[in-house]
């Protein structure tokens, strides 16, 4: 018993995401203004949150074996379940609810978009860099549940290998605003993703229709979501659905917006680039907002060792990479913002130049 306790400890942190559902399910019942408590806490609560509590630069040891890791990795491989639960069970629920007006229908929405998008795309991106193939299989149908499960392909195929070079899609270019980098990306990331596995069966000898192209799996699961989301509440059901998909989908790429912005990899005379390094994403490590992002916000260590578990990532200082000034929640509402977003960015990657790559 001392061993668990022990060991669940520091995973209970991490845990705090199941407090979204739950506010899902208050906005649901109670209705009015409580139907925005999802998309409050989750985001604009910690804005506040982060600049109580302040930052955390402890690292644990990369070399923790699994076992001391089973709590961490329980509440992401629980989450799929936990989100199906609460987006059917509230579609169902919210459309035969007598005291739910259209508007109060679209702020509920929004905050399930933000449950998928903070916490379900964040889990799909780390059980999508594991081995097992329960954990990428429950990856793909948290992106499948928002619509975008081409994000597995394009993350793992051209994201991590092109990251801060033109070949990637989502690496937001020095002085591209958001809402520019947002309607680009959207058919730039899917074409890209296509093409790469297209690209890995070519070298397999597989022609782009063989079952084992993961578009497939894609493609039926995302219809199989569609098809439920009618099932429960008609068209209704499905425009509601699709509805708290785009929430997450705009989330997600805001903060793929974020992570590399302005940063680039030196070409080489070969024509290659210089290899990843720590110097080439943004990170920042506010407490409470890590928590609850499952350290998303250590982006470099994450770049250095794809499959390193989240509680492992380790801090990157300033003189290895780039800091942001605060963390996501708060940088995201500055992005959508161009004007203060310059203001706030470019000195940064004047800086950065001028410290990895003077003269």
């Amino acid at each position: 018993m001392r061993t668990m306790k022990q060991t669940l400890s520091p995973a209970l942190p991490f845990w705090m995401s199941l407090t979204v559902p739950a506010l899902v399910w208050i906005g649901a019942v109670l209705g009015g203004l409580w139907v925005l408590l999802a998309l409050v806490f989750t985001w604009y609560a910690f804005v506040f949150i982060d600049a109580l509590i302040g930052t955390d630069h402890e690292n644990a040891d990369p070399e923790t074996p699994e076992a001391r890791l089973f709590w961490h990795k329980a509440i992401t491989l629980i989450w799929a379940p936990v989100q199906a639960v609460t987006l059917f069970g509230v579609l169902a629920y919210a459309t035969r609810a007598g005291h739910l007006g259209a508007w109060e229908l679209i702020g509920l929405f929004a905050g399930v978009g933000i449950m998928a998008g903070a916490i379900g795309i964040v889990y799909g991106h780390e059980l999508m860099h594991q081995g097992s193939r329960l954990e990428r299989w429950l990856g793909d149908i948290l992106m499948t549940m928002v619509l975008y499960g081409h994000f597995r392909s394009e993350h793992l195929l051209v994201h991590h290998i092109h990251v801060a070079t033109p070949r990637d899609a989502v690496t937001a270019r020095y002085g591209e605003g958001f809402h520019r980098f947002f309607w680009r990306v959207l058919p730039e990331s899917f074409g890209s993703a296509l093409r790469a596995e297209r690209e890995k069966l070519a070298r397999a000898g597989r022609g782009p229709w063989h079952r084992s192209n993961p578009f497939w799996r894609y493609g039926v699961l995302q219809a199989f979501w569609l098809l439920l989301a009618w099932l429960i509440a008609g068209w209704l059901g499905v425009a509601l659905f699709m509805f708290q998909a785009l929430v997450a989908i705009f989330q997600l790429e805001l903060i793929n917006y974020i992570e590399h912005y302005g940063l680039t990899r030196q070409q080489l005379p070969n024509g290659k680039y210089e290899p990843v390094r720590p110097h080439h994403s943004w990170n920042v490590s506010p407490w409470a907002s890590n928590r609850l992002l499952i350290n998303l916000q250590r982006h470099a260590d994450h770049h250095a060792k794809p499959s390193r578990r989240y509680p492992l990532l380790q801090d990157v200082t300033a003189e290895e990479g780039p800091q942001l000034p605060y963390g996501y929640q708060a940088m995201t509402l500055i992005a959508l913002v161009p004007p203060l977003w310059r203001r706030v960015m470019h000195p940064r990657i004047k800086a950065w130049r001028a410290q990895f790559y003077p003269g």
